[in-house]
């Protein structure tokens, strides 16, 4: 077989000069690519980086920070069918769509897994085994805020893998964008309602500070004390005493239905009535269906309150007492009987007219003891579902009735805290008035 024939200078200078051709050609091209890619990262970067200060540069509404971000993804060539899911409270709810309408969105159902923040990984989504709807979405992004989903984003229409490996940190990083401006706008707004409803605290405890008494009586006649424990920071519990002349003064204890500000005002409306009609001199018989009319027209039968009212005359030591559906004062004698105080009506406010009204009145043996108090005291209940009620209440006076009234006040508070199962947090306020006559 006959050898090859050399190669000559020439043709192998042009195959040389062919080849390095190429090779240029392939670099420019491969500089070109790179050049692209780095125009399109320069690109989402600055995109990012613009939707960010645009998100952070005025106080915007949450609804106007996803219809920026729509408006920014509209501009994107390589977005054509997308779902943003965010999670708000324990569900999702779709908060962007892009190629169907809203309504087509909403009828997407997220699998348990998912909702349980499952996928915390970029995964496709026919993996997921979701069912025909989904057929639209080929990828689904898990936004992650603090180590939990914070929202999905769901994409489709990717033309090839090169559009889904740049897709992925670009709507990753807007999406956080968004997500950390919309927990800052709710967190800023959340800062401003707590703001306003504590400022609204505020002003209950100080009007409510103003309806009890600054001072109490205690003279030649008689010593009282009160206690005041408020299960939450505006309580529902009221008490007053309050020297109508020389001879008589008002007892009060009372007790409006629901806590918070709403009870401290009608509470106060109830105090301002009560002292009006003191001053004008009218008996309980009057002063209890104009409250009940007052309570009536102010909350419309919604709201109601339980009270003791007592005027006890220091000359003749009589007790006139109308007792409005409230817990039963007790007065325990020297010789150790008690006495119940019932007579009355039914809770004030309920409806317009009250239907019964029994005015009690009873003589005041000396050193005798009365304790006036909300339910709170006796509605307090050991592990066993065993109420405290009247009966641990008497226990505990019959065994201590001589105390000084503080320290009186201290071995009931004592004893109900360790009797209840729940360490002291009971479940309304404590109010205790006492009244020793002498």
């Amino acid at each position: 077989m006959a050898a090859a024939a050399p190669l000559s200078s020439a043709e192998s200078s042009a195959d040389l000069a062919a080849a390095q051709s190429a090779a240029l050609a392939a670099r420019d091209e491969q500089l070109k690519l790179l050049r692209r890619q780095l125009q399109l990262k320069q690109f989402e970067l600055d995109t990012v980086l613009g939707v960010a200060h645009d998100m952070t540069a005025r106080d915007h509404s949450v609804d106007e920070l996803y219809h920026m971000l729509r408006l920014t993804l509209q501009g994107q060539r390589n977005v054509v069918q997308l779902v943003l899911f965010v999670k708000e409270g324990n569900d999702f709810r779709v908060r962007l769509c892009l190629g169907c309408d809203l309504g087509t969105a909403e009828k997407l159902q997220l699998s348990t897994h998912l909702l349980e923040g499952g996928v915390t990984q970029p995964q496709a989504v026919e993996d997921l085994l979701l069912g025909p709807a989904w057929d639209p979405y080929e990828l689904v992004l898990p936004i992650m805020r603090q180590r939990q989903v914070a929202a999905y984003v769901f994409v489709g229409g990717l033309r090839n893998d090169y559009d889904r490996q740049q897709l992925i940190p670009f709507l990753s990083s807007l999406a956080n964008t968004l997500i950390g401006a919309v927990e800052n706008r709710r967190l800023q707004a959340q800062r401003v309602a707590d703001a306003a409803v504590r400022k609204e605290i505020e002003i209950a405890q100080e009007v409510q500070s103003m309806l009890f008494p600054r001072t109490l009586p205690n003279d030649r006649d008689l010593a009282i004390e009160r206690s005041y424990v408020p299960h939450t920071e505006i309580g529902g519990d009221y008490y007053d005493v309050v020297e109508i002349d020389a001879d008589r003064l008002l007892l009060c204890v009372a007790d409006v239905s629901g806590k918070g500000v709403p009870a401290s005002l009608l509470m106060s409306n109830f105090q301002a009535g009560l002292r009006t009609l003191l001053r004008q001199g009218v008996a309980l018989a009057t002063i209890v269906p104009e409250l009940n009319h007052l309570l009536f027209r102010n909350s419309g039968g919604e709201k109601f309150i339980t009270a003791f009212f007592g005027i006890y005359n220091r000359r003749t030591r009589h007790l006139q007492y109308v007792n409005a559906g409230h817990n039963d004062p007790l007065l325990l004698a020297d010789n150790g009987t008690v006495k119940p105080l019932k007579d009355g009506t039914v809770m004030l406010g309920i409806m317009e007219e009250l239907p019964i009204l029994r005015v009690g009145e009873i003589a005041i043996p000396p050193h005798s003891l009365l304790l006036l108090y909300t339910d709170g005291l006796t509605e307090v209940f050991d592990e066993h579902s065993n109420e405290f009620g009247e009966e641990g209440v008497l226990e505990v006076l019959q065994r201590n009735r001589y105390l000084p009234l503080p320290k009186l006040h201290q071995e009931l508070l004592r004893s109900i805290n360790a009797f209840s199962a729940h360490d002291a947090q009971f479940a309304d306020d404590v109010t205790i008035l006492s009244c020793r006559f002498k």
